[in-house]
């Protein structure tokens, strides 16, 4: 049976940060992971993922500042600002040092968190990394995401329906401008960590050219090419759950 997360509130920086987490208190003495959502969503759809892996880790799924339950700043936060909220949101839960999941946008704040902090990043998982820099454009990146709706599961049209509700589109829209001027490819040679960067096969958003882009940049990088579209932590959570514990376990055994 998947393990039951429980939420947390946590005061950092001026913010509330909302999190999902391991609830089971078998799990104080496993290794921890936290993962990252991608933009206008929440941790809710990390959850899928997140249950499968609170089996061999203390898991914690945060929202950050701006979107989902989380407090609202006036304006959104740049990515060295939600960096810098992810390294203290971390210390106040005491948490030095993990491995990060990131889908999509949350890819681009691994990486910048990876920058600053490299000693706080043990290992690094880029899910969908965003933004493909063959399709750099507001056009050519809402094209894509038309494409990907029909491949993924229903039930995730109406979590993501709710959390773009929730962030708002003035600052949604505030933060895709955020990724898209952001050159995650000028920041992942600099990530001297092991990484794993991971494709749905049939992700329009993200093509394969890509991300062996993305991977030849890494110094310590690894390809995994997995089933459904470019949501797997959601719609694909067994196969997407296996892929990460096999590349984070040997770091934590």
């Amino acid at each position: 049976m998947p393990a039951e997360l429980t939420r947390a509130y946590t005061p950092v920086d001026g913010h509330i940060i909302f999190s999902r987490q391991s609830s089971d208190a078998a799990t104080s003495g496993r290794p921890a992971v936290v993962l990252v959502h991608g933009l206008g969503t929440s941790s809710l759809y990390m959850a899928p993922t997140a249950v499968r892996l609170a089996e061999d880790f203390r898991v914690y799924a945060l929202d950050l500042p701006g979107f989902g339950h989380s407090s609202k700043p006036p304006r959104a936060l740049d990515l060295p600002a939600q960096a810098a909220v992810l390294a203290n949101w971390m210390s106040a839960l005491g948490l030095h040092r993990a491995p990060m999941v990131g889908n999509s946008f949350g890819c681009q704040v691994i990486a910048a968190f990876g920058l600053r902090y490299p000693d706080r990043l043990e290992r690094g998982v880029l899910q969908g990394p965003t933004i493909d820099r063959h399709a750099r454009t507001a056009i050519q990146q809402f094209g894509r995401f038309a494409l990907d709706l029909p491949q993924e599961r229903v039930p995730e049209y109406f979590i993501n329906a709710h959390d773009y509700w929730r962030t708002g589109l003035h600052r949604g829209w505030e933060t895709f401008q955020i990724a898209l001027k952001d050159r995650i490819e000028d920041n992942v040679p600099r990530l001297e960590m092991p990484v794993l960067v991971v494709r749905g096969q049939r992700d329009p958003i993200v093509s394969q050219r890509w991300v062996e882009e993305l991977t030849g940049l890494l110094p310590n990088g690894r390809l995994v090419i997995t089933r459904g579209a470019h949501t797997p932590n959601f719609s694909e959570p067994e196969a997407f759950s296996g892929v990460v514990r096999a590349f984070l376990l040997p770091a934590s055994s």
